[in-house]
Order: structure tokens, then C-alpha cells, then sequence
């Protein structure tokens, strides 16, 4: 099917089938035209508000979403191929879940390669010698606009207790560390073992740039889209 209307419902295709020249297949920064917009909650960490939006046949509807401060991950590799990985209990899933470290971009000023690096010591208590930039997601971009990068570190080490002074509370005093090969760590996510989407995008990220030894990662300092 070329360009244009697809059985009456206004779908677009674009016939790419003589290859994607003249298609440029990247995520494009826009706004559509927002009429209105109320904040309808505020809580420590998030908002919600709803906007009016002009949508492209010039109706004008409501968008509830949730407006997050931002997060960071880290995937770390060891020498050996494996996949360190964390557990955390998650309330509004009622579930414990595998993850990578995380957390928010919650310090001013704080760059996101610093941020990973603080995170990664605090959740699991290593450090790494070698990062680079993994991936960029938006995480439900239906209903927030987190965003997260993920890094890939590697070359990891454990931070000697007397060097690591963050104190665990709440969900954090149970976390387990354990180390996972990559590809049973991707066996794991194909089987519906593994959950969490942060997670899930960084280990078969990492699988994906093992193939040419990671060569074609961007670096830690790359700057966000």
C-alpha cells in the first residue's frame, strides 16, 4: 500500500518495501496546539494535569497524564557476561520485581551520567570503570513524560562499606543483588519472567550491542534527543 488513506480510517501507510530511502524513521520533538491546562494533582513526586488539545481535524479533547521529574538505569556487565540485578517490591503492582538500578533525577545540577553512578552505589553498592549511553525510553508515553536513560556499565567492583555511607529505607532495606548471564537474563524476559520495562529494554539492549562488542554505543556524555 503507498501513502494515503488505508480502508477508510484515515490511516497512513508508507510502502517501504524498495527500502527506507526518503523515510526518516526518528522520533520528532512537537507540540500540538494545547488550549488550556490544569494541574489536578500534586504529591512529593509527581503531578497530573489535563490539557486541551487541538487534535488534527480541529476537535479540541482532554489529556490526562502525569508529569515525573525523570528517572536513570544502569546495566551493568561483569567480565564474565552477566547482568547485575535487583529486587524491589512494587506497590501498585503488588509484586516483587527483578530490576537494574535506578532511580530519579532528583538532585539539581546533577548530570545523568553522575546521577547513574550515584544511583548504582546506593541500590547495589558497586561502581564500574567503563559507561556508555545504552538507551533513551520514554517510559508510558500514553500517560506520563518520563523519560529514562539508560547506561551500560562495565568493569564493576564492590564499594567498600566504609566508602558507602546511603542509608536503606522502606522498599530499599530488602534488596537482593544477584548476578544473571545476559542470555539467560534475556531467556528470562522472553519467558515472562522478568517484568519490569526498564529492566526488560536495557537486557536485550545490551544483548543487541554485544553483537559488534558495543562498538556502536553512543558515550556516557551523549546529549538527550
Amino acid at each position: 500500500m503507498t501513502e494515503g488513506e488505508a480502508g477508510g480510517m484515515g490511516l497512513r501507510e508508507i510502502d517501504t518495501a524498495a527500502g527506507p530511502e526518503g523515510v526518516d524513521v526518528r522520533d520528532v520533538g512537537r507540540s500540538w496546539e494545547v488550549l488550556d491546562s490544569r494541574e489536578r494533582f500534586r504529591a512529593r513526586v509527581i503531578s497530573v494535569r489535563t490539557d486541551g488539545v487541538r487534535m488534527p481535524e480541529n476537535e479540541v479533547v482532554d489529556r490526562d497524564y502525569v508529569i515525573h521529574p525523570g528517572s536513570v538505569g544502569v546495566l551493568v556487565l561483569d567480565d564474565d557476561g552477566r547482568v547485575l540485578l535487583i529486587r524491589q517490591y512494587r506497590h501498585p503492582v503488588r509484586h516483587l520485581l527483578w530490576e537494574i538500578p535506578a532511580g530519579l533525577r532528583d538532585v539539581d545540577g546533577e548530570s545523568l551520567l553522575a546521577n547513574a553512578k550515584r544511583e548504582l552505589a546506593e541500590e547495589a553498592g558497586y561502581r564500574a570503570s567503563t559507561w556508555h549511553t545504552l538507551l533513551d525510553t520514554y517510559v508510558t508515553p500514553g500517560v506520563s513524560d518520563e523519560r529514562i536513560r539508560v547506561f551500560l556499565a562495565r568493569g564493576p567492583e564492590p564499594i567498600p562499606d566504609e566508602e558507602n555511607s546511603f542509608q536503606r529505607r522502606h522498599e530499599e532495606i530488602d534488596m537482593p543483588v544477584v548476578w544473571l548471564p545476559l542470555h539467560e537474563a534475556v531467556r528470562r524476559v522472553l519467558g515472562g519472567l522478568i517484568h519490569n520495562s526498564t529492566a526488560i529494554a536495557g537486557i536485550l539492549a545490551a544483548y543487541a550491542a554485544s553483537a559488534d562488542g558495543f562498538a556502536g554505543l553512543r558515550p556516557a556524555d551523549a546529549p538527550e534527543a
